[in-house]
């Protein structure tokens, strides 16, 4: 039982509930070892005592946990205690985008994709290290006060260990790909599919298939062609129209491959949104099949029973159908109240996993013996395929057939690949790197995912920050047996330098922000896209004149310089060189000599000087006559300034009550003026 006040894992103080959801409470908490705050997601304790649904909740922390990304809500440690299952994760503070969208009812086409690129860069970083969401949808894309987007809930998330995974588990029916709703495959297309239908409600502030059921709005994903979004939204230019229909795609190999290609077209389209650059392949051209029209559609299942047709239940997976129907039979069934929700983790699917578990019982005795033999054959299979790999691997390698790789480039390897290399082979389990990682981090990777023993020792001579680790025996590359102890060296923080300290506070205060990049010198396309990749936003982009020739047609100014630490999303401002001015200016004036109230005497010799605003000095001259008369045209600049030099002594004054005398030091002054110059036809 979570009480307010207590403390979880030695180290996490609870402070307050923030969310709920069907499977879990995420409280706002304190990490008294690192001094933060952060978010623990607690596992309901109707559900700790089901040890599928236990795993499953470990599953979420285990896929994210190695996913250190700026658009991904960071996985810090996981644990049990008494009973108590929970996961440690960054705090946003902020709403999920669901919650925004309501609050705008749709967003602008600039923000909308401002936000997709950002989700597309968190779901290439993880599908780079083969892990598939399967659930993106606003609920669980998170928005921070500063603007940053977070890809949440990882819960069902996959490790694909050949770029396709099988499973009936599906994200939420309205944003589910159709080879989801069929229970097929999933792959790094189907997250595109689902950001591709987040994008179109959030240009249109809806969802563009709806349904009594969800039996109906998943038959809608897999045959009715999707609406363009331009049907409820006319602002929506043509590039990004067609970046959501490609994204929705019925057929994968028809969508965006990846999400680098997404990303690509993203960008461009905040360049030049009116150009028609996407590329759409032609279901006809192709002879695919047609898709149905709505009278096909109609007639193919019962729209007053929500029934499917004997032809559509071929089509949808048994036991997918199953799971959308008793969801159905769930809902109108349900009569609690759905609990209040403001930071919104997870959906109530989970809550109608466990309902579809709970109801699955064996019929009757028989089928539990069927279930029984099946599983029989299965595990005879499986050993007897088991057995045989082991023996041709011994005796591949009694003969050479298969060369030991070495440590570092399996190392390497299981790097490159993103791949967490938990199986233990004939020399052991690959000791991971954890140099540079807390020890609380180091600790949950080598003795909870590599099940090592840990043993801590100190290391005073280190200039690392307290608690840091900054060695491990023996090193990464190496292979350890299952059990077996590893050391780690960890910085006591006592030679932690001064300037380490500074950067570690100027890290602290840079939270949330982010520094401005240099963009003077790039076109506006380059400009845009390096703006957009530092988590700003590019505002508008003026046309100007400048004297420097060499950044004509580029950008030759920013509203904020580069190197200031701003909010994310701050708005940048640009202006773009048209080469140097063609206007010109002239100056005609008699100057007149420096005042009396300046401490200039008359007769008294002046350095004058009048130089433009852009550095080209039009007088330079000591004299005594005033006024000076200047005629000069051709000026480039329309301002300038005239310098007056001169040394004179302060008028003395004398106090009458003291007789003490001030003033009368010799000294130099400096006066200026600025002047305006006049345009030349």
């Amino acid at each position: 039982m979570i009480k307010i006040g207590m403390v979880i894992g030695d180290r996490y103080e609870v402070l307050e509930k923030i969310g709920t959801g069907g499977m879990s409470d995420v409280y706002k908490a304190k990490d008294h070892k690192l001094n933060r705050l952060v978010a623990v997601k607690v596992l309901k304790q109707e559900f700790s005592e089901n040890e599928n649904f236990v795993s499953k909740f470990r599953v979420e922390a285990q896929s994210t946990a190695g996913l250190m990304h700026p658009n991904i809500v960071n996985v810090y440690d996981v644990g049990d205690e008494d009973g108590v299952n929970y996961i440690v994760m960054e705090l946003v503070d902020g709403i999920t985008l669901k919650k925004y969208i309501e609050k705008k009812s749709r967003l602008s086409v600039k923000e909308a994709v401002s936000i997709a690129i950002q989700v597309a860069m968190g779901l290439e970083a993880a599908h780079n290290n083969n892990i598939i969401h399967r659930d993106i949808k606003p609920q669980n894309i998170m928005i921070s006060k500063e603007g940053k987007v977070k890809v949440t809930d990882f819960g069902i998330a996959k490790a694909a260990t050949s770029n396709t995974i099988t499973s009936n588990v599906m994200g939420s029916v309205h944003y589910t790909s159709p080879e989801q709703a069929r229970g097929g495959y999933s792959d790094a297309k189907s997250d595109i599919y689902s950001l591709g239908i987040t994008l179109f409600e959030m240009l249109t502030g809806r969802v563009p298939f709806n349904g009594d059921t969800t039996v109906a709005i998943a038959i809608k994903h897999i045959q009715e062609e999707l609406p363009s979004p331009v049907d409820f939204n006319d602002d929506i230019p043509i590039s990004v129209e067609k970046i959501v229909l490609k994204c929705c795609q019925k057929s994968p190999d028809r969508r965006y491959q990846n999400a680098a290609e997404l990303i690509s077209d993203l960008k461009r389209s905040l360049i030049t949104p009116d150009k028609d650059f996407v590329s759409l392949v032609d279901p006809d051209e192709e002879g695919a099949t047609r898709v149905s029209d709505s009278d096909d559609y109609r007639s193919s299942y019962k729209n007053e029973d929500d029934r499917l047709s004997d032809t559509e239940r071929m089509r949808l997976n048994r036991d997918v159908l199953r799971e959308y129907e008793e969801e159905d039979r769930y809902k109108r069934d349900r009569k609690r109240p759905s609990p209040k929700r403001d930071y919104d983790y997870e959906d109530d699917q989970d809550y109608y996993e466990y309902e579809r578990e709970r109801r699955r019982k064996p019929d009757n005795r028989q089928q539990a013996t069927s279930s029984v033999e099946k599983m029989t054959i299965a595990m005879a299979i499986i050993t007897a395929a088991l057995i045989g790999f082991i023996v041709l691997l011994l005796v591949g390698r009694s003969i050479g057939l298969f060369g030991a790789a070495d440590a570092g480039s399996e190392a390497s390897s299981a790097a490159s690949s993103g791949a967490s290399v938990a199986e233990e082979t004939a020399e052991g389990i690959l000791v991971p790197d954890v140099t540079g990682k807390t020890v609380a981090e180091a600790i949950s990777i080598l003795q909870d995912e590599k099940h090592f023993k840990v043993e801590k020792v100190a290391d005073t001579a280190n200039t690392a920050a307290k608690d840091t680790v900054v060695s491990t025996n023996p090193a990464a590359g190496t292979r350890l047996k299952s059990g077996e102890t590893i050391t780690i060296a960890v910085s006591d923080g006592s030679n932690y330098s001064a300037q380490a300290a500074t950067t570690a506070v100027s890290t602290a205060k840079a939270e949330g922000q982010v520094t401005v990049p240099n963009v003077i010198g790039m076109t506006s396309e380059d400009a845009t896209i390096t703006l957009v990749e530092a988590g700003l936003t590019p505002g508008t982009v003026v046309e100007t004149s400048n004297e420097d020739s060499n950044l004509t047609g580029l950008i030759c100014a920013q509203s904020i310089a580069f190197g200031t630490s701003v909010s994310e999303g701050t708005v940048i401002n640009m202006e773009l060189s048209t080469g140097p001015a063609s206007v010109t200016y002239s100056y005609t004036s008699d100057i007149a000599a420096p005042t009396e109230g300046e401490n200039y005497t008359y007769g008294l010799s002046v350095h004058v000087t009048l130089v433009t605003s852009d550095g080209t000095t039009l007088l330079n001259t000591t004299t005594t006559d005033f006024p000076i008369q200047v005629n000069s045209k051709g000026i480039t600049s329309p301002t300038g300034t005239i310098t007056f030099v001169y040394t004179a002594t302060s008028p003395s004054t004398t106090n009458p009550e003291t007789g003490e005398t001030t003033g009368g030091e010799t000294k130099e002054y400096t006066v200026t003026r600025a002047v305006t110059f006049t345009q030349e036809n």
